[in-house]
């Protein structure tokens, strides 16, 4: 149950070197699950929380040096593409038991591959992080606090999804602290135009 059936077929480019994938997610009531990959200054690429993507797609993500699972709830095609790629998942620790055994674990402050700086940003569970790209003007990958509705709207995700629904507000509010411009999702497409601002107005609101 790990692995959603849908398989992406199309892969954007967000900035230079991230790259975003969805597919409508049957596991969650058709509700959108994202993926992303980071190219690393080698040439190599990161998935973070990889979803199934068309192989035409997957090819330009070659060679994947690593697979990085913001948390455990996000195994996905982690397994899958680490038989394929040879690549290593790495996995929060303090994680729950996951399908297969990760190749490693990390904790707050972590430099993972590709230059991800992980945040623990509990509220969904306590093994649960945010990643930092400290390229450019900065990207934040965030898992499952937030999300885009319906009509395009951040939003938090729904209470009932998590453990804490007041420390997942607290780690919102702390994020806005971090380094970034661009607002990359677990649930939804990218944020580039001001996501600071709209973080702001729905902690307002």
């Amino acid at each position: 149950m790990s692995e959603p059936q849908a398989v992406a077929e199309s892969l954007e480019e967000v900035v230079p070197g991230v790259f975003h994938w969805r597919v409508a997610d049957e596991r969650i009531g058709g509700y959108t699950s994202a993926a992303h990959a980071v190219r690393g200054d080698d040439g190599a690429f990161v998935l973070i929380d990889p979803l199934a993507l068309d192989d035409a797609d997957l090819a330009r993500l070659e060679p994947v040096e690593a697979i990085v699972l913001t948390a455990a709830t996000h195994q996905r095609s982690a397994w899958r593409y680490r038989a394929r790629f040879g690549a290593p998942v790495h996995v929060p620790e303090g994680s729950r038991e996951t399908d297969e055994e990760p190749d490693a674990h990390y904790g707050a402050g972590a430099v993972l591959p590709g230059g991800l700086k992980a945040v623990h940003a509990p509220g969904p569970e306590q093994p649960h992080y945010a990643l930092l790209l400290e390229r450019g003007e900065g990207v934040l990958f965030c898992p499952d606090h937030l999300m885009r509705g319906p009509d395009g709207a951040l939003m938090f995700v729904p209470g009932e999804f998590h453990e804490d629904p007041a420390e997942t507000r607290r780690t919102v509010e702390a994020l806005l602290d971090l380094p970034f411009s661009v607002l990359c999702l677990d649930h939804g497409a990218p944020l580039a135009d001001d996501p600071k601002g709209a973080i702001r107005a729905l902690l307002a609101s």
